[in-house]
C-alpha cells in the first residue's frame, strides 16, 4: 500500500494545493496532508483552523486524512509509516530548494521517497502569501481560494 504525505503550511489552502490533493488522491492509496505546526513561523491562521479549513475543503475524498505535526517531516514519515513525500513544484526555483529537503530526506530515512508534482499551469503563479497579501488589501482572492474559506480568510484582516 503507497501511502504518501502532502505536507505543507497551507495558510491558507489554495486551489494550488487542492489541485495537487486531488491528483494525488487519483495516485497513491492513502494521502495524509500534514499540516506543519511551525512555532517559528508567524501563521495567519492556528494549526486547528487550517486542520478545519482543509478537513471541509477534502471530505470529499475517501483515500485523504488531515492531520498535523510538529519537527521533522521524516520522523512524522516514520511514525505514520508513509513512504513517500509529495511535493508540488511551480518553477524551477521550487525545485532548487525542494531538491535539497528530498536529499536530506533520503539521507535521513533512505525508505523514504519524494515525489514530485507539477502545479496545473492556472495555479503556477500561486501560493498562500499571494494570497495573504491580496487579502490583506482588500483584494478579490476569489482567484486563489474555494468560496467557503473567503469570509475566514477576510476575517483575519477586519478583525
Amino acid at each position: 500500500m503507497k501511502k504518501a504525505i502532502y505536507p505543507g503550511s497551507f495558510d491558507p489552502i489554495t486551489f494550488g494545493h487542492l489541485d495537487i490533493i486531488e491528483r494525488s488522491s487519483k495516485v497513491f492509496d492513502e494521502v495524509v496532508i500534514g499540516i506543519l505546526n511551525n512555532s517559528a513561523k508567524n501563521s495567519l491562521f492556528s494549526v486547528e483552523e487550517r486542520l478545519n479549513m482543509t478537513k471541509m475543503l477534502t471530505e470529499k475524498y475517501d483515500n485523504v486524512t488531515v492531520d498535523s505535526f510538529d519537527g521533522l517531516l521524516v520522523d512524522y514519515a516514520k511514525s505514520i509509516d508513509a513512504n513517500l513525500i509529495i511535493r508540488g513544484l511551480r518553477a524551477v526555483t521550487d525545485f532548487e530548494y525542494e531538491i535539497q529537503i528530498a536529499q536530506t530526506n533520503k539521507v535521513e530515512y533512505p525508505e523514504l521517497e519524494t515525489i514530485f508534482m507539477t502545479t496545473a499551469l492556472n495555479y503556477s503563479y500561486l501560493s498562500s502569501t499571494i494570497v495573504r497579501e491580496f487579502a490583506s488589501y482588500g483584494g478579490d482572492i476569489s482567484r486563489f481560494v474555494p468560496e467557503e474559506i473567503i469570509p475566514m480568510i477576510q476575517a483575519k484582516y477586519n478583525a
